[in-house]
């Protein structure tokens, strides 16, 4: 079974034959979970943000989400965000295709660590290694898919996560651009760290909707960028329909592993 979470401005999965809505309870709370087949394969969605956009990304139970989709059954995971864009270069209302991630705090809006292992002596501790958080087999079949379908995109960029609720200053977007993130957001670092623990192959695709505060002369009129929100609960549909026909999750398999000590 593939799992699917968006974001900002996409709070269903239109095409989506629901056939159970659930809470999944999980060490670390419950979670809220859609299932049933969209273009006649299982799936298993989660809107992070709720319907009505009701959780800030401060107030999203990153770990809840995550654990309740492997026990649902999932295989592998695909995120959509909206995104702030910081490389000047990349134009609004472009899909981009995560491979790396800057998330240098790796901590929860609550300030934890993010990480399912909380305790001393856990069962299956370990340390997450990888080259990239970002299932390159997954991003390859979504780039097919957006060629096809002619939806544009761009192949690779790195992901930044940032915490919110406020957006960042100048100063905080120049740091990440002198860094190489290619866009922001604030709610998918730790949904890949946590995927990657729980060795669930895990694909971002973001949607830019905004550039980043100073990245452009001026910013981005809230028009623009409402423009841009609707355009991508729009145009993410049709990809995420596009990748859920296309993978065989049989074929996919996680890209980093665990380092135990058992």
């Amino acid at each position: 079974m593939l799992g699917v979470i968006t974001g900002s401005g996409l709070y269903d999965l239109p095409g989506l034959e629901l056939k159970e809505q659930k809470v999944v309870r999980t060490p670390f709370g419950g979670a809220p979970v859609s299932v049933g087949s969209l273009g006649g394969k299982s799936v298993a969605f989660i809107a992070r943000h709720g319907r009505g956009h009701a959780l800030l990304p401060n107030t999203i139970n990153y770990r809840a989400n995550i654990f309740a989709l492997k026990e649902t059954g999932v295989r592998a995971i695909v995120a959509t965000s909206v995104v702030g864009v910081v490389d000047k270069s990349m134009s609004l209302g472009t899909i981009v295709f995560f491979d790396d991630i800057y998330f240098m705090d790796n901590r929860l809006p609550n300030g934890e660590i993010c990480t399912v292992f909380t305790q001393p002596s856990q069962a299956g501790r370990a340390h997450y290694i990888f080259a990239s958080p970002f299932s390159s087999t997954l991003r390859e079949v979504a780039q097919t898919v957006a060629r096809n379908a002619c939806i544009s995109h761009r192949t690779l960029g790195i992901y930044g996560h940032v915490n919110g609720p406020r957006f960042n200053s100048r100063a905080e977007t120049s740091q990440l651009k002198a860094l190489g993130v290619t866009a922001i957001s604030q709610t998918c670092g730790p949904e890949a760290v946590l995927a990657g623990e729980l060795e669930i192959p895990y694909l971002l695709i973001g949607f830019g909707i905004d550039y980043a505060n100073g990245v452009s002369d001026a910013p981005t009129p809230i028009e623009v960028l409402d423009a841009n929100l609707k355009l991508g609960s729009q145009v993410m549909p049709v990809l995420i329909k596009g990748i859920v026909s296309a993978t065989d999750v049989d074929t996919i398999s996680a890209e980093g592993f665990l380092y135990r000590f058992e």
